[in-house]
């Protein structure tokens, strides 16, 4: 459904506040279609990849790991961001090795999820993993990881009991599950 109502929002000013290793923080003024002046405040993020590493057997295997800015251990499914120049599909890759141990025979793109779409430029790559294959793990030095391989039917459960809060991870279990009890692979395929 098209609107024919023009809702862009055109940039007057930009300053940059902030600029981290990984984020920079921007407060734009704009020219709303109505005229009108805004101000936003927004965090301009690399982007990331996500994958649902499939062990088979309907078993995924995910992550634990401390987040700190909420102060928890979180279960995970794998992630990274996207460093400079690299494809998301590489980005997937390197972070499966280093965080699980494992890399995959096949790779595909399900998704690209929008995470926070009032205040960072965030997109994530959502990716499948099958064919998976042992190799090393090398956990960045800065990261205390343990890798727990679950039944889809388990980790939605704990899902449903709310034991598993993060975003990109609810998510791609909902795709896992959808892929491994109801074959949706093949539609995801044929729309790439």
């Amino acid at each position: 459904m098209k609107s024919s109502t023009s809702f862009e929002e055109i940039k007057i000013d930009s300053q940059r506040v902030f600029d981290g290793r990984l984020l920079q923080v921007y407060n734009d003024m704009v020219r709303l279609s109505n005229g009108n002046i805004a101000n936003r405040e927004w965090i301009k993020h690399p982007g990331a990849a996500v994958v649902i590493p499939y062990l088979g057997n309907g078993q995924i295997l995910m992550v634990r790991q401390f987040r700190y800015p909420v102060r928890q251990t979180m279960l995970e499914l794998p992630a990274g961001k996207i460093d400079p120049g690299e494809q998301s599909v590489a980005t997937i890759r390197r972070e499966l090795a280093e965080e699980t141990g494992y890399t995959p025979e096949k790779l595909t793109e399900i998704s690209r999820i929008h995470t926070c779409v009032g205040y960072s430029s965030e997109c994530l790559f959502l990716y499948w993993a099958n064919g998976l294959r042992r190799c090393d793990a090398h956990p960045d030095e800065d990261e205390l990881i343990e890798t727990v391989a679950l039944d889809i039917e388990e980790a939605m459960s704990r899902l449903y009991r709310g034991e598993i809060t993060d975003a990109k991870t609810i998510i791609g279990l909902f795709w896992a599950d959808n892929i491994i009890n109801r074959g949706q692979l093949n539609l995801v395929s044929d729309k790439r």
